[in-house]
């Protein structure tokens, strides 16, 4: 399976870090949080990623080209234009990077990964929030429900999306940022089928997270498996403060 990453946002509420930089490129513990996503899939088998860029898109692009360059010392002959990578450290990635526009929202981002997918199911997530979510226990979740959209959601603040589930854990109601008050919200890890594409319409400013998914919910179609583990999202300095600590601990909450 694919896992389609959406790299592409301003992240204008931290613009101290990506004045310079797009938002997954930020380092905590001396890595992209991009690439400590990643790692959150590879660990459980999952290797082939899209990468839908857009602001500064292209600093994403030399990080993955110059991968050997920046994890592996490098011997360079000047006279004769040579370099030897002294080591082979690297990751068993595949990685696909797609230019989805500067200003383009989640949902019409996404629509630009489609013709990559083959009409397969895919995992989705944004490239700035890092869990240790089990990704085969949900893939498991997804496939014995059948929703065209498995959503995992979480318990931290309010800032982001709630719903309402029923007892089968089928999501009856999605509501766009509400007061905080102990609801579950979106914590951002999907797995999709193919016709969720049927859900969003042409154009660049569909986002995924109002009309798609609040009329999958109402078809009852979107689902979510709920995750009491560790999750947390970059979206403050202060987030990436407390995750750059985290990265640095000998046991990484997400990796392990």
């Amino acid at each position: 399976m694919k896992v389609v990453l959406l790299a592409g946002g301003l992240g204008t509420r931290l613009s101290e870090e990506t004045s310079t930089r797009p938002k997954p490129m930020v380092e905590i513990g001396g890595k992209p949080i991009l690439w400590h996503v990643m790692k959150t899939y590879s660990k459980h088998g999952f290797d082939d990623f899209v990468i839908l860029l857009g602001y500064k898109g292209y600093l994403i692009k030399e990080f993955f080209f110059n991968y050997f360059l920046h994890n592996n010392d490098v011997s360079i002959d000047l006279q004769n234009n040579k370099i030897s990578y002294l080591g082979t450290k690297s990751e068993p990635w595949k990685v696909t990077l797609v230019d989805s526009g500067i200003n383009t929202m989640t949902g019409s981002r996404i629509m630009k990964a489609k013709k990559f997918l083959k009409h397969e199911r895919f995992f989705l997530t944004y490239g700035d929030g890092v869990s240790n979510l089990n990704m085969k226990e949900q893939l498991k979740f997804h496939i014995f429900n059948g929703g065209l959209v498995t959503m995992t959601s979480v318990q931290p603040d309010g800032r982001f999306g709630a719903f309402e589930s029923d007892s089968e854990f089928k999501v009856k109601k999605f509501v766009e940022k509400p007061a905080g008050d102990g609801s579950w919200i979106n914590g951002g890890y999907f797995i999709c089928e193919p016709d969720i594409f049927n859900y969003i319409d042409e154009g660049e400013n569909v986002t995924l997270e109002k009309e798609p998914l609040a009329n999958l919910a109402k078809d009852g179609k979107l689902f979510t498996y709920k995750h009491s583990g560790f999750w947390k999202c970059m979206d403050t300095l202060r987030d990436k403060r407390e995750l750059d600590l985290l990265a640095k601990e000998k046991t990484i909450p997400w990796l392990n």
